[in-house]
């Protein structure tokens, strides 16, 4: 496969993926869009193959994973304002996010993480565990508890 087609494989394959972590955990769409194209752009580059296509999409969760962990301890990031943020004062928002997406949004990190790549993503309580380096039962209990607090939030209604 010639690299032209390969770049066009992995953007179309993981941005998406890469788009919803990194809204996920910076809650921004700019930050997201810049974690996204850091990430496609890394792996574009990146020379030693994978084992197979579940190794990749692993590795590509892990990276974004970090990248974002990276952003939210940045110095910088604790000293500005996104432009959205500045932009907003004293503008009306124009577009709302969905109940159930602002729930998901404002739970802690920990919880959200385990319910986008659970139930996003379809990843197994193992497989998350592996991938956010956390015991099967702190993932088993982040779910648990990231569930009954959206229950909570959006009504019994709520699976």
């Amino acid at each position: 496969m010639d690299a032209r087609k390969e770049a066009e494989r992995i953007v179309e394959a993981y941005t998406p993926i890469i788009m919803r972590i990194g809204y996920t955990y910076l809650r921004s769409k700019p930050d997201a869009e810049d974690l996204c194209q850091e990430t496609l752009w890394k792996l574009i580059r990146r020379t030693p193959p994978f084992d197979d296509v579940e190794h990749e999409k692993a590795w590509v969760i892990r990276a974004s994973i970090n990248a974002c962990k990276n952003e939210l301890k940045s110095a910088a990031r604790l000293r500005t304002t996104t432009l959205d943020e500045a932009l907003a004062v004293g503008s009306e928002v124009v577009e709302e996010p969905s109940d159930v997406l602002q729930a998901v949004q404002d739970l802690p990190l920990g919880y959200r993480e385990a319910i986008f790549l659970h139930y996003s993503e379809g990843y197994k309580i193992s497989e998350i565990a592996a991938l956010v380096g956390k015991s099967e039962s702190a993932v088993a209990k982040d779910l648990s508890r990231g569930r009954e607090m959206l229950r909570k939030r959006l009504g019994s209604d709520f699976q």
